[in-house]
């Protein structure tokens, strides 16, 4: 019975000495690709932020960027191009003075990014234009691949029609 109970806790043992060390390297590998999405989402607000470049800058050519809720602008964009162009440009050519955030959250889990941020700027009637926005994107080899945004409806609405590109 004791060299039984030996031989079990001897497993055990050689178990634990070999599992242990493969669940810090599968976490280790989790933290790091997290740490490097959050550094390319953050990255790319930081250059919207300062006039250098914009998130969208890492979008992938295939990427799909859905806009949930309501508003004059939801639904799923297939490729960047299609979102570029009925929703950014035209967004833009309203503004007289660039949007800006301002991030209050970043999040990661695994592939995905969550960005909670405020943006402001002024349109082109000279009014502001603010709005807080929820992102939620995910990433494939440094590019994002899909995106869901949430924003205030209300606000984004109001602005898309008293103001013509």
């Amino acid at each position: 019975m004791f060299n039984t109970l030996r031989t079990r806790l001897a497993g055990l043992a050689v178990a634990l000495v070999v599992l242990i060390p493969m669940e810090r390297a599968m976490a280790t590998t989790d933290n790091t690709v997290e740490t490097r999405n959050k550094a390319i989402v953050q990255a790319g607000f930081d250059a919207w932020k300062n006039g250098t470049g914009s998130p969208y800058d890492k979008l992938a050519a295939n990427a799909t960027w859905e806009i949930v809720g309501n508003s004059a602008a939801s639904r799923i964009y297939k490729g960047k191009e299609d979102f570029m162009t009925n929703v950014i440009r035209p967004f833009n050519a309203r503004m007289s003075s660039r949007l800006v955030p301002t991030v209050r959250n970043m999040y990661a889990d695994g592939d995905t990014v969550v960005v909670f941020f405020d943006a402001e700027g002024t349109a082109k009637d000279g009014k502001p234009y603010r709005n807080t926005y929820s992102w939620f994107l995910t990433l494939n080899d440094g590019e994002i691949v899909k995106a869901s945004a949430f924003f205030d409806s209300v606000a984004f609405n109001d602005f898309w029609e008293r103001v013509k590109p």
